[in-house]
């Protein structure tokens, strides 16, 4: 360690992954430490490790003691509607209905770039303060709500991934593009963001039935000429929507075969959804390495079905889970384990509470590729870090004394948490919740006098 560094210090229980655990005596895949310590430096992570062993490498780092909270990676959310953010707890039919009803109508308001850029940092203090470090993005046709989305993020040094939505039919005129359009302007977008600073774009098609064929294809160019690119967007959600996306591609064997047949499934694309899937298309899935993507909370919300995670695990399939904020009824991912766990009970699959944080730490750092960047408390990630309490409220604090072990406590975050069990976020080192007057640090503060 030179002189010259700045070390911070933070102080806590540690837990961290090294692979997805079955159950508490699974200890070779992961760690948990009693008394541990994360030293951080220039938004890295330095050292993890027993708190003795860790201050001795910097014994002139600043301390931040959370004890007796708990330390682990921040959360990270692999589907969300960044435009949604003021159209979450709008009462909804089913899909279809529920996006001409409330959806298209609110984002045709990201025309206007002020309100975007508004709109971007009430959306990542929301992230934060329920301890999410990284979210993959859908912004609205508009390329300003792409640049207010990645502005936001840049100043906050916050690891992002998003796009523009194409789609060129079946939608208001006012949210509609052009192959072409579109085209032109994804690849500027990829020019300004992707790779720039914790920036990655996302190639985005909406989904089928608001894309013509020239426009996937169109898609399907984008993808192929940026393979370092996300590619995300929506499969078999719901009934109705599966049966008019057959109406309007006839000769595609099923509703993955459309985006296979223009070249959109690679391991780097996100499928939101994926519940009601042919024997084929999981046969492709695993063949093709994309993902799906479970949103339990928006599947429950809008009647949509139940998503498979075992059956899709036993295939060898990676799938990430996510909040589907607005269709999501909660930006906490630890709602969101609740709400998948629900989901899973119904049908007779377990979710342990340690494969379940492991899912929204490492798990879904691996499915985007960037588990040797974010997820975990490995030295020289970045140094996104959430801090947990688990007596955060009164009944979480009642039901804690009876907690004997630390999948039980957990299971606790996980069944009764939500962003007041956050005690902290730390996005590359650097602590972005509110303090107790209601303060948000001032490099977030500057960036809402902004906006």
């Amino acid at each position: 360690m030179t002189q010259t560094d700045q070390y911070t210090l933070l102080r806590g229980r540690i837990l961290d992954f090294h692979a997805a655990p079955q159950d508490e005596t699974d200890t070779e895949a992961y760690r948990y430490i009693e008394d541990g310590a994360i030293l951080l430096a220039g938004g890295k992570i330095k050292a993890t490790g027993a708190f003795a062993e860790i201050v001795a490498l910097a014994p002139d780092a600043s301390i931040t003691d959370h004890r007796p909270n708990l330390l682990m990676a921040g959360f990270i959310d692999t589907h969300v509607h960044f435009p949604q953010v003021q159209v979450i707890a709008s009462w909804g039919a089913q899909l279809l209905d529920w996006l001409n009803s409330y959806t298209f109508p609110e984002e045709t308001r990201f025309a206007d770039p002020a309100h975007g850029a508004a709109m971007a940092g009430q959306f990542l203090d929301l992230l934060t303060c329920h301890g999410t470090t990284t979210a993959v993005a859908y912004c609205s046709v508009h390329p300003a709500s792409v640049d207010a989305y990645f502005t936001e993020a840049a100043q906050r040094n916050m690891c992002m991934i998003g796009g523009k939505v194409m789609m060129d039919r079946n939608a208001p005129e006012a949210l509609t593009d052009t192959p072409q359009s579109s085209y032109d302007d994804s690849k500027a977008l990829i020019a300004k963001w992707h790779g720039k600073g914790r920036a990655h774009y996302a190639i985005t098609p909406r989904f089928a039935i608001t894309s013509t064929p020239e426009q996937l294809e169109i898609a399907g160019a984008l993808v192929t000429e940026h393979p370092d690119c996300f590619v995300q967007t929506h499969l078999s959600e719901n009934h109705d929507e599966i049966a008019y996306t057959a109406e309007l591609y006839p000769d595609a064997p099923d509703y993955l075969g459309v985006y296979e047949n223009y070249g959109l499934l690679t391991p780097k694309m996100l499928l939101g959804h994926s519940i009601h899937l042919t024997s084929r298309e999981i046969d492709v899935l695993a063949e093709t390495r994309a993902k799906p993507v479970f949103c339990p909370t928006s599947n429950l919300f809008l009647g949509s079905g139940l998503f498979d995670d075992a059956g899709l695990r036993g295939r060898g399939i990676q799938n990430a889970i996510a909040t589907d904020i607005g269709a999501g009824t909660s930006y906490s991912m630890l709602q969101t384990l609740n709400e998948g766990y629900k989901v899973l009970q119904l049908q007779n699959q377990k979710l342990h509470p340690l494969r379940a944080f492991h899912w929204i730490t490492r798990g879904n750092a691996e499915v985007l590729g960037l588990a040797d960047r974010i997820g975990t408390l490995a030295n020289g990630s970045d140094a996104d870090i959430v801090v947990l309490n688990a007596r955060a409220t009164p009944a979480m604090a009642l039901r804690m004394q009876r907690a004997q072990t630390l999948s039980e406590e957990l299971f606790i975050l996980q069944m009764l948490g939500d962003d007041r069990a956050i005690e902290e976020t730390y996005v590359a080192g650097v602590p972005q919740k509110r303090d107790h007057a209601g303060a948000r640090p001032e490099a977030v503060q500057a960036a809402l006098q902004l906006a």
